[in-house]
């Protein structure tokens, strides 16, 4: 495994910056410190570029097996790499559904042969399939994935004696996605009714709506609180909701946690007009007062994680009209230039950029020695030039899907280089290693 020294980085890493040279070898941070005299198989020159930990992304959908006209692990991690997100955990959506042992190692092989980032893939729940989420093995697992709301996959658990069940004898973090089911199909009859065939994706955040989202995660903290259970609820998209976390406790020591995704922060439902079905997820995105309020949340702690719900569909799926166009979209590969953007903006620093995006991850997920810029732990790392524009093109595109919502725009920083488990995967936009790529191992009790 080649060495690799980078000089004169400006590093953003535990809530502060300093400029020191980074040494790594046989795959880990060896060294850190001013003007290493060490020589290494490469070395890269990081003068006046920050160099932050690895973005460790909690919620993607990668699409293999089953669904690889959309997606491929493979050009999923050669899209999340160019991105700056070294390390993945991927959902269980896919087809079949990973709702077995078997299926769960038959993702984590794949991967083997074929991520260029570090990995792990989520088990399954579903209404009967208990005895199988128990013999999942929290050390090298991230966690177990409820729907509690249907989204792409039929994955619904509904059944409140399993939920119950799954609750409160599952050891491990249990991820949701929180929609109120009964509530949607109340809407979706009533727009119906109205519009018929006739409805658009301005009625999207309509049909799934703010009480649709509330009634759901306010159900799973209530039946986490009764078990005590580690519940993470997934892309917040209400202010509503903000209400149902807490900031006074350290995160290590947080029982209930959130994520807020990129296209919350960054879209409102002001873009449907423009956008379409280019910005359908489920959850919908919201009002402007809901996005300003997630973003607040983040700011203030209560919202814990920055991740994507990277979840690419055809260009052709996403043209049909909106009762047929199926919800999510890719962005992995500019999630973090995205929140680089809100730090020029000032909205956000780079050192909360970094928290949100990498130390927490690994804290929520006690993601072993990953995470962080320390001596001892692997080397996933990524390199920002902050100066340096980048505009999002179809010819640069790296999803299988080839498009983006963030397509025409023009980013006011760019990444330059991304080291994962110690190997030098992209450097100015060329993908260099193939198979680089981790499984990520976790310090759950």
């Amino acid at each position: 495994m080649s060495s690799i020294i980078i000089k004169s980085a400006t590093l953003v890493n535990e809530g502060r910056q300093y400029t020191a040279d980074v040494f790594v070898k046989d795959g880990y941070i060896a060294q850190i410190g001013a003007e290493l005299n060490i020589p290494a198989d490469i070395e890269i020159n990081a003068e006046g570029k920050h160099l932050l930990p690895g973005c460790i992304d909690d919620q993607v959908h990668f699409r293999e097996p089953g669904l690889t006209h959309k997606a491929e692990i493979f050009t999923e991690s050669r899209a999340a790499v160019a991105g700056g997100i070294t390390s993945f955990m991927e959902m269980p959506n896919t087809v079949p559904n990973t709702v077995t042992q078997p299926l769960l190692a038959d993702k984590y092989s794949i991967a083997a042969h074929k991520s260029l980032a570090n990995y792990s893939f989520f088990m399954g729940a579903t209404n009967d399939n208990i005895d199988e989420v128990l013999k999942t093995n929290p050390k090298d697992v991230c966690g177990i994935k409820v729907f509690m709301g249907s989204s792409t996959g039929n994955m619904l658990v509904d059944n409140g004696t399993a939920l119950e069940k799954i609750f409160s004898s599952t050891p491990m973090l249990i991820a949701t996605h929180c929609e109120d089911e009964q509530t949607i199909r109340n809407n979706m009859a009533a727009f119906t009714e109205k519009y018929g065939d006739q409805i658009t994706p301005e009625m999207h955040p309509l049909i799934r709506n703010v009480e649709a989202c509330y009634k759901s995660s306010s159900f799973a903290v209530d039946l986490a609180k009764k078990h005590g259970t580690r519940l993470h609820i997934l892309h917040i998209s209400t202010a509503k909701e903000i209400a149902l976390f807490d900031n006074s406790i350290p995160l290590k020591d947080k029982k209930i946690t959130a994520e807020a995704c990129i296209h919350h922060l960054w879209f409102s439902d002001k873009d449907y007009a423009t956008k379409g079905n280019w910005i359908k997820w489920n959850p919908a995105v919201k009002s402007e007062a809901d996005r300003d309020a997630i973003f607040q949340a983040v700011l203030d702690g209560k919202i814990d994680v920055i991740a994507t719900d990277h979840a690419p569909h055809t260009i052709e799926e996403k043209t049909q009209s909106y009762l047929k166009a199926p919800s999510g979209g890719p962005l992995v590969q500019h999630s973090l230039l995205a929140m680089l953007e809100f730090t020029k903006r000032g909205k956000i620093s780079i050192e909360a950029v970094v928290e949100k995006m990498a130390h927490n991850p690994a804290i929520c997920f006690n993601v072993e020695k990953r995470g962080f810029i320390r001596e001892g732990y692997w080397a996933d790392l990524v390199l920002v030039d902050l100066n340096s524009k980048y505009a999002v093109k179809k010819e640069n595109i790296l999803s299988k899907c080839a498009w983006s919502p963030f397509e025409g725009y023009t980013f006011a920083s760019t990444i330059s280089h991304t080291i994962v488990s110690g190997k030098l995967v992209y450097e100015n936009g060329t993908i260099r290693e193939e198979g680089a790529g981790k499984r990520l191992l976790f310090n759950q009790k």
